[in-house]
Formats: structure tokens, sequence, C-alpha cells
């Protein structure tokens, strides 16, 4: 790997500056916010806005019962979405740095499908058992069963002290596959008000979310995500091969753990709060390398940026596209994504 890489170089392969590069994704994530705030069913002007959001800061109603659009639906569900994209991203990234396959997302150790079998539990049992009702529950259940496959993931990859990365792949492979029998059994013996409710929220969407959903979720993924950007120079020394790394001085075993912890709980808690949202793990660390290069150093904070920013964009048009109704936001990035992943792969332009 060049020194680019693993030194104290300032810039990227590419000589890009990474200041600049981060400076102009934190602009990108701050416009694409604020389109998201002037988008919808209901056109403000930008006094209107400024007037909502200097209510909100003040901790006051806006006068303009109409403004409370802006503080009450928008804001908290574009900051939602903006945390939720970052935290897929950077997973993606370092699960790809970590097992150095450009393939590879955080769907790979299970957490999504552990996730969305905890969900469905939920919404398939609460009518039959009273203490699965409430407003935190269904998040709380995808977020333990996102965290749990996670665990049981890493024990079967972890054996004789060291931890198989391609026993891990498998294992996730396994998990997948039976949290993806139990989310059908469930369905299978679901009602029709049933089906419909898990149908869309496997499907994700960021729609209802408020000020309680994001001061819960926030903290977790907030933590996770700057834990996550700060093992770059420990993925870059994976680049090279587990005996490479652990020559350069770097704890390789307790770096596994560490990353795949921390994606587990990133994508639990992100998958609760918005359900299933595909390929923003797995493409946006892709349109990074071709412009930055694979320095996780850069392209971990980067894709972070970058992810809040798409999912963002995302979750304005499938509000806007078919208004007054709403698309969930999984399907726009499976439309988006799955082609530009098609695309990628015959261009054999992606690098590990």
């Amino acid at each position: 790997m060049s020194s680019s890489v693993l030194g104290r170089r300032r810039v990227t392969p590419r000589g890009i500056s990474k200041l600049v590069v981060l400076a102009g994704l934190s602009a990108a994530l701050a416009a694409s916010v604020s389109v998201g705030l002037f988008s919808g069913a209901v056109a403000l002007t930008p006094t209107q806005i400024g007037t909502a959001l200097m209510a909100l800061f003040n901790s006051s109603e806006p006068a303009d019962p109409m403004l409370a659009v802006i503080s009450v639906i928008r804001l908290p569900r574009l900051l939602l979405a903006a945390l939720v994209g970052g935290v897929l991203a950077v997973s993606g990234a370092a699960m790809q740095g970590l097992f150095r396959n450009p393939l590879a997302d955080p769907g790979l150790i299970g957490v999504s499908s552990g996730a969305g079998l905890g969900a469905v539990s939920v919404i398939v049992l609460g009518n039959w058992l009273p203490f699965l009702s409430g407003p935190f529950v269904l998040p709380m259940a995808a977020a333990l069963g996102g965290l749990l496959a996670t665990i049981i993931v890493y024990r079967l990859g972890h054996r004789g002290g060291a931890t198989d990365v391609a026993t891990l792949l498998l294992a996730g492979i396994a998990i997948n596959a039976i949290a993806g029998a139990g989310t059908g059994l469930l369905t299978y013996f679901s009602n029709d008000s049933e089906l419909r409710s898990l149908t869309f929220w496997l499907m994700g969407s960021v729609a209802g979310s408020g000020w309680r959903q994001v001061l819960l979720a926030a903290p977790f993924m907030l933590v996770c995500g700057i834990a996550l950007c700060l093992l770059g120079r420990p993925l870059n020394a994976f680049l090279l091969g587990e005996d490479v790394a652990h020559h350069l001085g770097y704890p390789v075993e307790r770096v596994k753990a560490v990353t795949v912890l921390l994606c587990g709980v990133a994508v639990g808690v992100a998958v609760s709060m918005t359900g299933v949202i595909g390929f923003v793990g797995l493409v946006v660390p892709h349109v990074l390398r071709l412009i930055i290069g694979a320095d996780h150093r850069l392209l971990l904070p980067a894709s972070a940026l970058l992810g809040g920013a798409g999912l963002v964009i995302a979750d304005t048009a499938a509000r806007t596209l078919v208004s007054p109704a709403e698309l969930p936001i999984g399907i726009l990035t499976t439309l988006l994504g799955g082609p530009f992943f098609l695309f990628l792969l015959l261009q054999n332009r992606y690098r590990p």
C-alpha cells in the first residue's frame, strides 16, 4: 500500500485535499437538508422557515400553525434521515475494510435481518401479547434483534481466541437465512392489517418520525458513527492483511470485535427507526473510492457525510414525487442503488 494510505500525507491519492473533500461533503449535506425543508406539499418561503427555526431554538411555538410543519414534521425527519444514512454508509465502509471485500455491507453480519425479525415479531404478535404494545416497543425489538444477530455471528466466527473473517461471513449468511425464514413464517401467519404494516416497515421509511425518535436514536448513532470514523488507521492496515496489521502493532482481534459491535449497534438502531433501507452502505463507499481512493481515514467520515446527504435527498424525493402520497424510501434507494451497483460491476471499476 502506498504511503498515502498508511502515512501522514494530507492529500488523497487523487491529490485532493482532505479538508476540501470533507468541507464539500458537509456543504452538500447542509444543502440537502435545506432543500428538504423547502420541499413538500406545503410551500414555504425562506422567511417562514427562518421564523419557524427561530421559534424552535427559542423553545416556543410558531405564531403561524402552518410553520409547525417545519419544526414538528420536516426538520426531525430530515435529521433522522441524515443520521441513518450516515451510519449505514460508514458501517458499510468499515465492513468492506474489515472483510477486505468491496461487496460487503452491514447486512453481512445479520444485523438488518435480525432487526427485521424483531420488528415483524412485534407487529404480528402484538395483538396476542399485551406487553408487546407501546410506541417504543417496535424500535426496541428491532434494535435488540439486530444486536443479538450481530453477537451470535461474532461468537460463531470467534474460535480459539481468534476471529476468522471467512467464518464470520459464512455465519452471517446463515443467520440471515434463519432470520429470513422466521420473518417469512410470521408473515404467513399475519392477517391483512399486520401484513400491510410489516410490508411497509420492511420497505423502509422515515415518515412519522418526530423529535422523540431523533432524541432516542441520535446518541447511539452519533457515538457509534464517530467511533467508526476513528478506526481509519487500523482498517488501512487490514487492507495489507491481518498478519501485517499485527506486526504494525494493531490489536487485530480487538479491532475486529469493536468494528463488528459498533456496526451492529449503529445499524440496529438505524433499522429500528426507519425499517430496512438497502444499498446505502454498499454504494456510497464505492462512489467515494472512485473519487478519493481507499484511505479509510478519509473514506469513513466522507461516507458518513455523503450517506447522510444521499438519504436526505432520497427522502425528499420520496415525499414529493407522488405528493400528497409518499413512496417508501427503501424503494427509491434500491431503484437507484441497484442499477448503479450493476454498472460498477460491469465496468469493473470498484477498488478493494
